[in-house]
């Protein structure tokens, strides 16, 4: 049992005697320190912590207060029932001392027992511990399982216990505007004894006159945010809690005045409460939003900065850095200069070991780490070095020590510092994997958090392509995640790759930043393939789920260069209940926008055409536009030449925008698909594609009308609002629409590309195709049309000669233009049907790249009048001619009449 004397300042008093020993001995101490100057510091089985002068009418010497904390052993409830009554006798009035010596109180709080060489204790009732610690906070646990709080102690005697069961207990806290220094943090520090002694002088003398006060006790000083002294205190009393909140208010007054006699207090930061709202033995208790920095732990350089939130304290930076680890880094700058491939794998070596004699992980353990091996990888690659097969396995080792789980927490809080930190060891890891020679290869390497496994390639892999496997255990689990990839022999058909190295991990996934899905979780490994100056166009990955209850799983691989997972060229091939299978490709050529899938063989074909046909296509355009811009005077002579124009001109902006949008789109592929920019990417492709379309079609009716509508003519401003609604308004409603029917269940775009869906459950490539190939269909039969009725005209209905000219131009352009148009995108129908077929494949990448060339040949240079245009603005003799046919109309000559005439016909013309 532990029995609690008073005798004037508290001080934490142990022993363990037999109970009639006790009892007489006690009454003997006291009557012994009467007449001491002092109380002795340590004495066998009593010690006191600090005595302190009070200023008491009655007594003109020193009147010091102790708190005797007595170890009493008793046999049975017997023996525990007379110790009780005993204590009675010892609570004042007392007939066992005599003034001066007094005894203030007595009570019994806590039992204990002792089970296989450890202590048990338990509050007697009345009493109850108070988290988070017990007895003494270096070896006991606070055990709160249960109904019953029990205290479980790996000692054999309280001696040096300071957190027994107390009735009622409350926190306090306030700020002194004055500078922390670190020594307040050490207990036997002067500067900490000095504050505590005024402090606890103050506080007592304000609390006395509350009823049944019985102890406080300064207990912690902080560093504050802005650097001041926040300090804290414990009230103990036998009242209840509110009654004890309720009277310590109305003499905080009264204590405000006491501590500014001490230093300078801030008064609005007194604070009591009935419960902690963070209370560790580590970072001392608190209020929410209260934000300490402290020096890290023996051992460690750094700081580490908490803030009290409602679920405690949270670690907000964390940078302790063990000492060697420090030093390895700074030797590793002393080599860097005159480096060796021994010294390189000696530090690596060193790394590791340090590593295994430390294993607790922090967040500046985690940082220098990644900052070592990134300058091992720097300086192997500037000085030409490979890896060899113990230092790979070195790197494996260290990599299985922080990508425990236990590391995961500091990883979260080493990203809230540096968030490139997880994406910059997974890179450091990959490229050191790279130097590993062929000649150091197969090896594998399994630890219990990252399988790691390379070979050389050989020709093998020409007939059976590449296969890996992994199993691994999660923490206290008996069924293995496993991980699969699958790699076609039809990847190897060129030349082949000297390696391939692949790698799992079932938490490096998870401290990889999750910022594009903030409700999704990686729920399986996460495994990685290097295969060094190499080009996959596909490859196969399957994993097993860790938890088998998620649903809805997207394939995605990590972007290094935006932080963050990233699904495109990554989708869903098949679903379990146990696994899930994923193809990745990234294609950026035309063969995507109509076929789901392209044969991995022809891939670099069609990106080749793709982009070397855009960018002919693009300048093309640009050319056109220009041409127009120059002569656009002289082509808008008659109003079926300005509309002609005006079409042709919005035919190549339509499409100048969408290859750009495409090339947008294709960067976007290769690279990370953001969101936002990948739908309106298919957006805007959509429009201008479906634009383009709708001013073909604005020209074959505009044909149509001249030719079936001779004697009808229609006002410009009317004609150029039908042309303008029908070439920009249809297209926006439907690409509106779509958007708007499909987006809100993700149906919008392809999983894999920058293009509208194609898939079981959504289909809105639909409300491209259909529209596009309609406007073929009537600009074909229009083209029929009007051949027929060019050939066999009726009477009366023949045009102008002029108009006749813009005509037969207007058809040879529609004719040509059309098909080109409209059969590149029935060559893509084609890649649905029969994506395994080269030739759709080819044909509609070749005929889509060079649609902006196709336009400047036969929309713009198959018009004679801009040929001729063109001709006498780039000829240097054009000038020149121009005046000698002008001087011979003016000659004298029988014949002038004739040739005035017929020279004035060709200049009008």
């Amino acid at each position: 049992m532990r029995v609690k004397v008073h005798l004037g300042n508290k001080d934490k008093e142990g022993g363990q005697l037999k109970m009639q020993v006790r009892v007489l001995w006690l009454i003997s101490f006291f009557t012994l320190i009467e007449g001491w100057e002092g109380f002795p510091g340590r004495t066998e089985g009593i010690k006191t912590k600090r005595g302190l002068i009070l200023n008491k009418k009655k007594h003109p010497g020193p009147v010091r207060e102790y708190e005797l904390l007595l170890q009493v052993s008793y046999r049975d409830s017997k023996e525990k029932r007379d110790l009780k009554n005993f204590l009675k006798l010892l609570k004042p009035p007392s007939l066992w001392l005599h003034a001066p010596v007094k005894i203030i109180r007595a009570k019994a709080t806590t039992h204990c027992g002792n089970q296989n060489g450890s202590l048990q204790c338990a509050c007697e009732d009345g009493y109850t511990w108070f988290p988070p610690s017990c007895l003494d906070p270096q070896k006991c646990y606070l055990h709160t399982a249960g109904a019953l709080q029990s205290c479980h102690c790996h000692v054999n005697n309280l001696s040096q216990s300071t957190n027994f069961c107390e009735r009622t207990k409350v926190w306090g806290t306030f700020k002194i505007n004055e500078r922390f220094t670190k020594d307040l943090l050490n207990s036997s520090s002067p500067s900490y004894s000095k504050y505590a002694t005024g402090i606890e002088i103050q506080l007592k003398e304000a609390f006395k006159r509350i009823q049944d006060f019985e102890s406080v006790r300064v207990t912690q000083f902080r560093p504050y945010r802005d650097g001041r002294i926040f300090a804290g205190f414990e009230v103990v009393s036998s009242s209840s809690t509110s009654e004890l909140l309720s009277a310590i208010k109305q003499v905080a007054k009264k204590v405000k005045e006491g501590l500014h006699k001490l230093f300078p207090l801030e008064d609005s930061s007194f604070r009591v409460f009935a419960k902690a709202q963070c209370n560790s033995i580590v970072f001392g208790f608190g209020s929410r939003n209260d934000e300490f920095t402290l020096p890290c732990s023996s051992g460690y350089t750094g700081n580490i900065t908490v803030r009290c939130q409602p679920s405690g304290w949270q670690v907000l930076r964390e940078m302790c850095v063990h000492s060697q680890l420090e030093e390895l880094k700074k030797n590793l700058s002393v080599m860097a200069g005159h480096a060796t491939e021994t010294a390189v794998s000696s530090l690596v070596r060193n790394l590791s070991v340090v590593i295994r004699q430390n294993p607790s992980t922090t967040a500046g353990n985690l940082a220098s780490v990644v900052s070592i091996l990134d300058s091992v990888l720097s300086l192997s690659l500037a000085s030409h070095f490979k890896v060899s097969n113990s230092t790979m396995e070195d790197v494996i080792s260290i990599a299985d020590h922080i990508l425990s789980s236990a590391s995961v927490t500091n990883w979260t809080v080493l990203l809230q510092e540096e968030q490139q930190a997880s994406s910059r060891f997974l890179k450091t890891l990959e490229n050191i994997s790279s130097l590993v020679p062929p000649t150091a290869l197969p090896l594998n390497f399994s630890r219990e958090f990252i399988d790691w496994k390379g070979i050389p390639v050989s020709a093998s892999q020409l007939k059976m392509g590449y296969n890996y496997q992994t199993e691994l255990f999660p923490t206290n689990a008996s069924i293995p995640v496993k991980g699969h990839v699958l790699i076609g022999s039809d990847q190897f058909r060129w030349s082949l790759p000297e390696t391939i190295i692949s790698m799992a991990s079932l938490t490096l996934g998870n401290i990889l930043s999750t910022t594009q899905n903030g409700n999704a979780q990686v729920n399986g490994p996460m495994i990685s393939t290097v295969i060094q100056n190499y080009s996959i166009n596909e490859i196969f990955l399957t994993f097993s789920k860790i938890e088998s209850n998620l649903s809805q799983p997207h394939c995605v691989f990590w972007d290094f260069s935006r932080l963050q997972w990233n699904n495109a060229g990554c989708h869903l091939v098949n679903e379990t209940a146990d696994t899930v299978m994923c193809r990745c490709t990234h294609l950026t050529s035309f063969s995507i926008l109509m076929s789901p899938f392209v044969p991995p063989a022809i891939i670099p074909v069609v990106k080749w055409i793709t982009f070397v046909g855009l960018g002919i296509s693009i300048g093309s355009l640009t050319l056109c536009l220009i041409i127009e811009a120059l002569f656009w005077k002289q082509v808008k002579k008659n109003q079926t030449s300005y509309t002609r124009h005006v079409c042709m001109v919005n035919v190549a902006l339509c499409l100048l925008i969408a290859d750009v949008w495409f090339i947008v789109a294709a960067t976007e592929g290769s690279t990370v698909n953001l969101s936002g920019v990948c739908i309106a990417a298919v957006f805007f492709m959509h429009f201008f594609y479906l634009s383009l379309f709708f001013w073909m079609l604005m020209l074959g009716i505009l044909l149509a009308y001249r030719i079936l509508l001779v004697f009808h003519h229609m006002a410009m401003p009317l004609m150029m609002a039908v042309g303008f609604c029908l070439g920009y308004g249809c297209p926006l409603i439907i690409s509106v629409i779509t958007i708007a029917v499909t987006q809100p269940s993700n149906a919008y775009k392809r999983k894999d590309a920058c293009w509208l869906n194609w898939s079981d459950r959504s289909k809105p490539l639909l409300a491209f195709a259909v529209p596009a190939l309609t406007i073929v269909a009537v600009n074909l039969a229009v083209v029929l049309v009007v051949l027929t009725k060019l050939w066999r005209p009726t009477v009366g209905e023949r045009p102008g000669q002029e108009n006749k000219a813009t005509i037969v131009r207007m058809g040879k352009s529609l004719l040509i233009l059309t098909p080109l148009l409209g059969l590149t995108w029935g060559f893509g129908i084609g890649t649905i049907v029969d994506n395994q077929n080269l030739a759709w494949h080819v044909i509609f990448a070749l005929l889509n790249a060079f649609q902006g060339f196709f336009i400047l040949c036969f929309g713009m240079l198959l018009d004679s009048k801009l040929r001729q245009l063109l001709f006498n603005k780039l000829s240097p003799f054009s000038s020149w001619k121009q005046a000698s046919k002008t001087h011979q109309m003016y000659l004298p000559n029988p014949n002038s009449q004739s040739l005035s005439t017929h020279c004035r016909t060709k200049v009008t013309c």
